[in-house]
């Protein structure tokens, strides 16, 4: 799952109010609270069918294209903003999850069959970045977020070996948690490993805290970590997954 960045401060902004020329196509929200977090009169565009399960979205804007897994299908696709039309980035894709953009604004990828995290090259070369820890295998890499300062940060639960539908059945040989790699080393940090399932990733816009998503514990739970001291506060979240 992709968490937008939440918004800092108390912004005063315009009510959202739906757009009766262009209706948001059977889109309900069921917390109003999502509204505040729309532009006025913005409308929800249906750009593409025929997903099983859409995830992990990447907007690529000096190319004016969009990038998404379709987890069960095993395949990448790509929403081209010029022409409107989506196709096949890329398939097999190892039943690639979240994705994000490094600082020099290539492809990373959490790939759930080789339970590793990975970097399309400039060529189109996939270079593996990580897919252990301690010498232990990641479970199943699900999002990820790369910080200003070139840290990738990403998650690791357990969905994608759980069974064949989002990869392929396998033991656990981790806890659950969140790691960052370090841009220069490589080297791994291990962050919150009593955490139940944590998923969906996302800095504050000043790249203080990280906000994990905790989608197994009950009910579920925003963990905000600082980024630098990990200094960690749970709140409350009902319906995230």
């Amino acid at each position: 799952m992709l968490l937008s960045s939440l918004p800092m401060g108390s912004e005063t902004r315009v009510p959202f109010t739906p757009n009766a020329r262009y209706p948001d196509p059977a889109i309900e929200a069921l917390d109003n609270r999502f509204l505040a977090l729309r532009l006025f009169s913005a409308s929800v565009e249906q750009l593409a069918t025929g997903l099983r399960w859409g995830e992990g979205p990447v907007w690529f804007g000096d190319g004016r294209y969009l990038l998404l897994s379709d987890i069960p299908n095993n395949r990448i696709l790509r929403w081209d903003e010029c022409s409107g039309t989506t196709s096949v980035f890329r398939q097999p894709s190892s039943h690639a999850n979240g994705h994000a953009r490094d600082r020099q604004g290539r492809l990373l990828s959490c790939e759930h069959l080789p339970r590793c995290i990975s970097r399309t090259e400039r060529d189109g070369a996939i270079t593996v970045l990580a897919d252990c820890y301690g010498g232990k295998r990641f479970n199943s890499p699900n999002d990820i977020v790369c910080a200003r300062d070139g840290g990738i940060w990403f998650s690791d639960p357990g969905f994608g070996i759980h069974g064949w539908w989002e990869g392929e059945p396998a033991a656990s040989e981790l806890s659950h948690a969140f790691y960052r790699l370090d841009p220069t080393t490589g080297a791994l940090q291990q962050h919150g490993s009593d955490l139940a399932a944590p998923n969906g990733l996302a800095f504050s816009p000043d790249e203080s805290v990280l906000y994990v998503i905790e989608s197994r514990a009950t009910p579920n739970r925003l963990f905000m970590a600082a980024s630098h001291s990990l200094y960690a506060l749970f709140v409350n979240v009902q319906g995230c997954a």
